[in-house]
């Protein structure tokens, strides 16, 4: 009897894949990290090809760990690292370049072009983004112009655009042999090449950024049949979810009601409210996506505030500094002083993202002095993580004009409870973490398990939702306010730092 659904999550620093039964409980998994390449101060990139090796090896393990059939996994839904863009050849599926990431700044030039011809939110109004270094559309540019050849033949038809969605799908469906050319809405948002309102690819902006047609990916529903697996360990189990990561993340922490919001601490950090069926222009800094879209029903939109560098920052003083043995340590370590000392961390690495976007700014540590150590260093780099997320908030609540009585948390970060509280003290409001805490794969599980009728209706997964912890403020109101408004006068001194 089929009794499991699977996802594969696909993110910045590792895959994994995950298999779910029906009260969307964990029974099987496993993980894999890949490589960051850095190639230029600014660029971020990852191999598709070892991308592709992790997403086969994480599948076979889970299977073979949990004792698993495909004929018992009724579908499987994708979930991933979005804005980071592969351009790969039709005929053979070879990559003409390395994934360039999200976070990646190369096509910054490019960027500051389009602002003095228009201004930065002149495309906001058909794509939901601001002009920014994040999304797909100019990075396809750079490779379309800086690989030998590329142009041309994106022009005959002979090469494939994807978020990493769309090449996995692609892969796992047969690749060169029939592989699915297809993405969903959520990823197809986060391109700055769709319209929000058709939910098509907008015409005017790929001529705008001189991209093809023909290298782009059918647009379909978050929650569809979109093809049959072609990998031994899951033959011909239907794929039948593909949600963005953050997308996912709100559907995996069953946010369907307009207002219902999510925080998700990974590599960087994503707030997430759903705003029903109509998309929400943002005017303080945020970005208007689609949400997701089950089979035919109507798409649901939402406002995002996205930080581009939260768990990102522990990484860094673990690789870079190497003042962490693991990324987990910080908690400890952080928690050897009673506060920050004064210090102030702005990872502003790949720039600042909502709500300035400002691509210019860098990333500074301020407030030190000789009494400053390690220890406040670790303890001002959770900090920041806390400060970003109440400036994306505030931004939301002016936006979407409803103010946020809880915040529902999930990612890696969450088991730091030393965050966890501090977020809660400087928001004022609590703070919940779910008993399920991998919600970015539930959430692809949970959109392929609707299509396949594995879960008959969205009241079947609120039920699987249920909290773990929740952190209660306790901080006094003058504390709160003097730790903001020193954070703030930090932020101010990482503007325009890359002239």
């Amino acid at each position: 009897m089929k009794a499991y659904v699977g996802a594969i999550d696909q993110g910045t620093t590792s895959t994994r894949f995950i298999v779910f039964d029906r009260a969307g409980r964990i029974v099987a998994s496993a993980q894999r990290e890949h490589q960051q390449i850095y190639p230029r101060p600014g660029w971020v990139e990852h191999d598709p090809e070892e991308i592709w090796r992790c997403t086969q090896q994480v599948i076979a393990d889970a299977m073979r760990t949990g004792g698993f059939r495909a004929s018992e996994l009724v579908a499987i839904g994708i979930t991933n690292q979005r804005e980071t863009t592969i351009v790969w050849e039709r005929r053979t599926g070879a990559p003409v370049y390395n994934a360039i990431v999200w976070q990646d700044t190369r096509v910054a030039d490019a960027v500051a072009e389009l602002e003095r011809e228009g201004g930065a939110d002149r495309f906001r109004q058909k794509t939901g983004l601001p002009l920014a270094t994040y999304f797909s559309a100019l990075k396809i540019r750079w490779i379309l112009d800086n690989v030998s050849g590329a142009r041309e033949e994106a022009a005959a038809g002979e090469l494939l655009f994807g978020n990493v969605d769309t090449f996995l799908l692609w892969r796992l469906t047969g690749g060169a042999a029939g592989g699915m050319h297809v993405t969903d809405v959520t990823n197809a948002s986060r391109t700055q090449l769709m319209n929000l309102e058709s939910l098509a690819w907008d015409r005017e902006m790929l001529a705008i950024c001189g991209i093809p047609e023909a290298i782009m990916p059918r647009i379909a529903s978050s929650s569809e049949i979109f093809g049959s697996a072609q990998l031994a360990a899951i033959k011909d189990v239907p794929i039948a979810g593909i949600l963005g990561d953050q997308q996912a993340a709100l559907v995996g922490q069953t946010c369907f009601e307009p207002g219902e919001a999510k925080n998700t601490y990974g590599t960087g950090s994503f707030l997430l409210m759903n705003t029903g069926e109509r998309p929400v222009a943002s005017k303080f800094g945020l970005l208007t996506t689609v949400a997701y879209r089950f089979g035919e029903q109507a798409a649901r939109y939402a406002l995002e505030g996205s930080i581009a560098i939260t768990g990102a920052l522990v990484q860094w003083l673990r690789d870079n500094l190497g003042i962490l043995q693991q990324s987990a340590d910080i908690e400890a370590l952080a928690a050897t002083v009673p506060d920050n000392g004064g210090v102030y961390f702005v990872p502003a690495f790949s720039g600042l993202y909502a709500p300035y976007w400002k691509t210019s700014a860098r990333g500074v540590i301020a407030g030190l002095t000789r009494h400053s150590n390690k220890s406040h260093i670790a303890r001002a780099a959770l900090e920041a993580t806390a400060f970003q997320t109440r400036e994306v908030l505030e931004a939301m609540e002016k936006d979407s004009h409803i103010p946020l009585a809880v915040l529902r948390t999930d990612g890696g970060m969450v088991e730091n409870n030393l965050l966890m509280q501090f977020q809660a003290d400087v928001l004022n409001i609590p703070v919940v973490r779910p008993v399920v805490q991998e919600t970015t794969a539930q959430g692809a599980a949970y959109a392929a398990g609707l299509a396949t009728g594995f879960y008959p209706d969205l009241k079947d997964l609120r039920a699987n939702w249920a909290v773990d912890c929740t952190w209660e403020p306790r901080m006094d109101e003058k504390t709160r306010e003097d730790l903001f408004r020193s954070w703030k006068k930090a932020v101010a001194r990482s503007f325009d730092w890359v002239e």
